[in-house]
């Protein structure tokens, strides 16, 4: 296949951009037009069950309101995530988040209570202030009925209690829990809803997240799954969980990672589909690419692209 020059028209879709950049053959450019193939192909694939993984820090960002619409649409099927998930996302439902920069002055931010996740801003107020406010009366109804819960389960009992918030509909854990897509938080106690947990543990020692719980409902859609499919942003915990997990069925047939780490210093975050071969953890024949670059960029194009194909197929 001949490279050919990227050619711009008034006009042009998102998706049409795409199939330029495909065509353009190098570098990143090709990668990110596979990714498109690739999750158009799982999500249509009626045997595939789609998992997406991702970081905490992109719900701090407008990148929010791209996973919010994948769980809407049903496009995911299960998430695993980190808890700082849970922190923004609830968060951005009752305070606001603002436009900041990396270069400011940190000591003079701590000075006057706001902190930075990158190059956005998060007033105290913001953040564990009212997630100390909003979610202590939250644990106390969801321990009138329930005392023993997976972090699956109670991502879905805080969905129901914030229902009738004013900005519900703008949130991630409001539409797991509307759409039944399973979240799971395999480090719950890693952020300020885990301090509300165990705030709210102090005076209610039999209130209890089994993470046990968790694992026997992963293992059972991993092994009722015919096939499996992970569209993978960042590493860490919620990269491993997933991937971990798909070895147990000869690992996943579509995988796409999204990072910006590399493959060198030994991390997850940069280790290639490639080394999750030789674990089982992605089956040899799987479809799969690594797109290098920020996801705050990549996975809007990527849903953008795949929604546009979509509609079009209907």
């Amino acid at each position: 296949m001949r490279v050919e020059d990227i050619e711009l028209g008034e006009g042009m879709t998102v998706n049409e951009l795409v199939r330029e950049l495909y065509k353009s053959g190098g570098f990143t450019a090709k990668d990110l037009a596979l990714a498109v193939e690739i999750f158009e192909e799982m999500v249509k694939d009626r045997e595939c069950t789609v998992f997406l993984s991702f970081p905490a820090c992109i719900v701090a960002t407008g990148t929010r309101g791209v996973i919010k619409e994948l769980v809407k649409r049903r496009l995911v099927d299960v998430i695993v995530t980190t808890c700082g998930t849970l922190d923004h996302d609830l968060a951005r439902i009752w305070r606001d988040y603002y436009h900041g920069s990396f270069m400011l002055d940190d000591v003079e931010l701590y000075k006057r209570g706001i902190h930075r996740i990158g190059n956005v801003l998060t007033p105290k107020e913001s953040y564990g202030i009212v997630l100390e406010e909003k979610l202590q009366p939250i644990f106390e109804d969801i321990y009138r009925e329930k005392r023993r819960l997976s972090t699956r389960e109670l991502v879905w009992e805080v969905g129901k209690r914030i229902e009738k918030e004013e900005n519900a509909e703008s949130s991630i854990v409001y539409w797991c829990y509307k759409n039944r897509i399973p979240m799971f938080v395999p480090g719950i106690t890693d952020g300020a809803f885990g301090s509300q947990l165990w705030l709210f543990y102090q005076t209610h020692r039999d209130f209890v997240v089994d993470v046990l719980k968790d694992e026997d409902e992963l293992s059972e859609i991993v092994f009722n799954a015919k096939k499996t499919g992970a569209l993978i942003i960042g590493g860490g915990i919620s990269k491993h969980h997933t991937i971990w997990w798909n070895q147990f069925k000869d690992g996943l047939d579509y995988v796409i990672y999204l990072t910006t780490a590399v493959e060198w210093d030994g991390s997850l975050s940069g280790a290639r589909v490639r080394e999750a071969i030789s674990w089982g953890k992605v089956n040899e024949k799987a479809k799969s690419v690594n797109v290098y670059g920020d996801a705050t960029v990549l996975l809007p194009i990527i849903v953008a692209s795949v929604l546009e194909r979509i509609r079009c197929n209907r």
